[in-house]
C-alpha cells in the first residue's frame, strides 16, 4: 500500500486521510520527508549566486512539506490517542527530530544565506512587510539556535538537543501512565456523594473500561481536581488530592523527579553555551517580554497580593468549615462559602450547560455573531477517532475558512488538559488551507446520558476555541508565519479574550437552558456570578503564580547551580517559600512532577504567559465594552487587525494598531481583586 502521507490530500481542504492511515506508515514518512528536506536545503546552499531574498526564502518555506504532514498528524495522535506504538515511536523519533532541526538551523552555509540577506535587507527589491518579518524571524531564530558557533560547540549542542529531546519525551509519556495509574478506585457508591448523576455515571464509565468493578476517578491535569468541590466525605477528598500530588514523584518505574533535574541541567548548560546567563534568559530573548527581569517584575508585583487575598479567603472557609482547611478541602468550602455570600452554586449550574448547546449555540454562536462564520458538519469525513467531529467553517459570504475538528471527551490514551493543534497551516506560498483541532477532557457519560459541563469546562472550552479561530482566521504567506506561530507570551491572548464571550447576555441566553425543562438559566444567578468574579481570585492567581515563579526559579539556574540541586521537592519548597506562595492550602497548579508545560509541553521558562498574555486580554475586553460589545464591526476589526495576522508581523505592532496604543495593567488588576 502506497504511504498516504507521501502525495497531499485530496480530501476537502487536504484534511489528512486517517482512514488510510496505518501504523508503518508513520516512521517510513519520517524518514522519508526528513531527507527531502535536507536535499532541499543542500540545493539553496549549494547556489553560488548572491544570496536574495527570491532565491533563498521561497525555497526555504517551501522546504519539509511531507515532513509537515506527517508531524502534524502523528504529534496530535501521539497526545490525543496514544498507543504502545505511538509512545515507542515517539522516544525513538524525538532525537532524530531534533537532529534534524539542528542541521538546518545550525547549517553555517544556509546561515550566510540568511544573514547575508538580512543584513542587505534595505537593499532587497521589492519585498513586502511580510518577507522583512519573514527574513528577521529566520535570521534571530538560526542566531539564538547557536548557527554562530564553532563546529565544536555545535556538537556538543546538537548532543543537548538529542538528549533534551529524549528526556522530554520520557517526561511526558511517564506522566501519562503515571496519571492512568494513580486513578482512585472506589467501590462504594457512597464514596461519591455530591457527584451529579453525569459525573457518577463517567466514573461507572471509566472503571467498566478498564474492568473493574465500582468507580474510577480518573486525574486531571492541574493539582485540583474537579470533583473536590463536591465530594461530601473529607477521606475521599483526601485520597484524590494525594493521588493527584503524587504523580511523577512516588517511587517506581514512572517516577520524574531525576529526569526533571537531568533536563534543568542540559537547559542550563546549553543556555550557557549560548551565550546566555540561564535558560530563562535564551527563551525570553524571543519573547515580548524581552528578559527574566521583565517577568519577575510583574509576577513580584501581583504575588504578594494574591497571597494575602489568599489569606483572607482561607478565614472565610475556616470560620464556616470550624476546623483548618487542607488543599483537598479548599474548593468544597470555596462553593459552601459562594453559595453563603452570593447565593451561587456553580456546581449545580451543570444541568445548562449540555455539551451541544453550548458548543453549536454558545461557542459557534458567538463567532457567529462576531465574525459572520457559519458551521456545518461533515458526517461524510472521518477523523482519527470515533469520538472526533469534523465541521466546515464557512465566511457570511459562503467563502471557506477551513476545517474545525472537535475531541472532546477524556480517555487512558489521551493526556490531560486542553489544546489546539493545526493539522494543515494555512499559506499562500504552498496553497494550502487549514484545518485545526480542539482537544478537551470531559468525562464522557454512558450512552444515552446528556453530557454536562462544568463552569469550567465551559469557560475552558470557549478558551480553546478562540485558539481555533487564531488558526483558522490567519492568513499568510509563509508556513513559518501561519496560525499561531506568534510569541509564545503572545499566544494565549486571543483565547483568553475569546472566554468573555461565555457569559455575554446574548450569547448566555442562547445556551444556557435547563437540559430537561429548557428553563433558561436565571438572570439573577448569573448576576451573582458576575458579582462573584473576584471570588477566590486570591486561591486562583496564587496557585498559577506559584507555578510561572517555579518555573522561572528552575529555569533561572546557571550549570554551576543547577548541577548542585538533588532534592526536588525541597528545591521547590524553597522556591515557593522565597516569593511568599508557600500556604500548604494553597498548592501549586502544577508540582514539578507533573508540570508537563515545563517540562515537556514547550512552555518552559515560559509558563508566565498566561498571565502576560491575561495583560493585553484584559485590556481587549475593556475595549470590546466600551466599544458595543459583540458587534460585527468590533469582531471584523478584532479578525483584521489581530486575529488575520496570524505570525506575520510583530504582535505587539499589531496590538497597537487595534488598540490605538499599548495596553495597560490596571484592567488586569481589578479583575483579579488586586487592584
Amino acid at each position: 500500500m502506497k504511504n498516504p502521507f507521501f502525495e497531499v490530500s485530496t480530501l476537502p481542504y487536504q484534511l489528512p486521510p486517517f482512514a488510510e492511515i496505518a501504523d508503518e506508515h508513520y516512521e517510513e514518512a519520517f524518514e522519508k520527508g526528513m531527507e527531502e528536506q535536507l536535499a532541499e536545503i543542500s540545493a539553496i546552499t549549494r547556489k553560488r549566486d548572491f544570496p536574495m531574498f527570491a532565491n533563498t526564502f521561497p525555497a526555504l518555506e517551501s522546504s519539509g512539506q511531507l515532513l509537515a504532514r506527517v508531524s502534524h498528524v502523528f504529534f496530535n495522535k501521539s497526545s490525543a490517542d496514544s498507543t504502545d506504538f505511538t509512545n515507542e515511536l515517539e522516544e525513538k523519533i524525538a532525537p532524530k527530530l531534533a537532529a534534524h532541526q539542528d542541521a538546518i538551523l545550525l547549517d553555517g552555509f544556509l546561515y550566510s544565506r540568511v544573514k547575508t540577506v538580512y543584513e542587505s535587507i534595505d537593499q532587497q527589491e521589492a519585498l513586502t512587510p511580510e518577507d522583512r518579518y519573514l527574513v528577521e524571524r529566520w535570521y534571530l531564530e538560526m542566531t539564538l539556535a547557536g548557527a554562530g558557533l564553532d563546529d565544536a560547540q555545535k556538537d556538543r549542542l546538537k548532543e543537548l538537543n538529542q538528549q533534551l529531546a529524549t528526556l522530554t519525551t520520557k517526561f511526558e509519556k511517564n506522566l501519562l501512565a503515571d496519571t492512568n495509574e494513580l486513578a482512585v478506585h472506589l467501590t462504594d457508591r457512597a464514596d461519591l456523594d455530591g457527584l451529579e448523576g453525569g459525573e457518577i455515571s463517567a466514573a461507572a464509565e471509566a472503571a467498566a473500561a478498564r474492568g473493574l468493578e465500582g468507580f474510577l476517578v480518573t486525574l486531571v491535569l492541574p493539582t485540583g481536581h474537579p470533583f473536590l468541590a463536591a465530594l461530601t466525605k473529607p477521606e475521599v477528598r483526601a485520597k484524590v488530592m494525594a493521588a493527584s500530588r503524587a504523580r511523577g514523584s512516588h517511587g517506581g518505574e514512572f517516577d520524574n523527579r531525576e529526569i526533571l533535574l537531568e533536563i534543568v541541567r542540559l537547559r542550563a548548560e546549553r543556555a550557557e553555551l549560548l551565550g546566555f546567563e540561564n535558560h530563562a534568559a535564551y527563551v525570553t530573548k524571543d519573547e515580548t517580554a524581552g528578559s527574566p527581569d521583565a517577568v519577575a517584575a510583574m509576577l513580584g508585583k501581583l504575588a504578594p497580593a494574591a497571597a494575602k487575598n489568599a489569606k483572607a479567603e482561607q478565614a472565610d472557609l475556616e470560620k464556616l468549615a470550624g476546623h483548618p482547611v487542607t488543599a483537598a478541602d479548599w474548593s468544597y468550602y470555596t462553593e459552601k462559602v459562594r453559595q453563603e455570600k452570593y447565593d451561587v452554586d456553580t456546581a449545580a449550574l451543570r444541568p445548562w450547560f449540555e455539551a451541544e448547546r453550548v458548543l453549536k449555540l454558545g461557542v459557534f454562536g458567538a463567532a457567529n455573531a462576531l465574525y459572520g462564520i457559519t458551521f456545518s458538519e461533515r458526517t461524510d469525513l472521518v477523523g482519527y477517532h470515533p469520538d472526533v467531529r469534523i465541521f466546515e467553517v464557512a465566511n457570511a459570504d459562503g467563502s471557506p475558512v477551513g476545517l474545525y475538528l472537535l475531541d472532546l471527551y477524556t480517555r487512558d490514551s489521551k493526556r490531560g488538559g486542553a489544546w489546539m493543534n493545526p493539522l494543515v497551516s494555512q499559506n499562500l506560498l504552498l496553497d494550502q488551507p487549514v484545518v485545526v483541532v480542539n482537544n478537551l477532557n470531559v468525562p464522557k457519560p454512558a450512552a444515552g446520558e446528556p453530557t454536562l459541563l462544568t463552569f469550567d469546562e465551559v469557560s475552558t472550552f470557549f478558551h480553546e476555541f478562540g485558539h481555533a479561530l487564531h488558526g483558522l482566521f490567519a492568513r499568510v504567506t509563509y508556513p513559518k508565519l501561519a496560525g499561531t506561530n506568534v510569541f509564545r507570551d503572545f499566544v494565549e491572548f486571543p483565547s483568553q479574550v475569546n472566554e468573555m464571550w461565555m457569559l455575554w447576555p446574548e450569547v448566555l441566553e442562547k445556551y444556557a437552558t435547563h437540559f430537561e425543562t429548557g428553563e433558561p438559566i436565571d438572570a439573577g444567578v448569573v448576576q451573582r456570578i458576575r458579582d462573584s468574579e473576584t471570588f477566590n481570585e486570591g486561591f486562583a492567581t496564587s496557585e498559577y503564580l506559584a507555578a510561572a515563579l517555579l518555573d522561572q526559579a528552575w529555569h533561572t539556574l546557571s550549570a554551576t547551580e543547577a548541577a548542585e540541586v538533588t532534592d526536588v521537592a525541597a528545591f521547590e519548597a524553597a522556591a515557593l517559600a522565597k516569593v511568599g506562595l508557600d500556604n500548604p492550602a494553597v498548592p501549586t497548579r502544577y508540582s514539578s512532577a507533573y508540570f508537563a508545560h515545563t517540562f515537556s509541553g514547550g512552555y518552559d521558562a515560559g509558563y508566565y504567559s498566561y498571565i502576560w498574555s491575561e495583560v493585553l486580554d484584559a485590556d481587549t475586553v475593556e475595549w470590546f465594552k466600551q466599544n458595543g460589545g459583540l458587534t460585527r464591526e468590533n469582531g471584523d476589526r478584532f479578525r483584521d487587525l489581530l486575529l488575520g495576522v496570524g505570525g506575520s508581523k510583530d504582535p505587539l505592532e499589531a496590538y497597537r494598531e487595534f488598540r490605538g496604543r499599548d495596553a495597560v495593567i490596571e484592567p488586569l488588576l481589578t479583575r483579579r481583586g488586586l487592584a
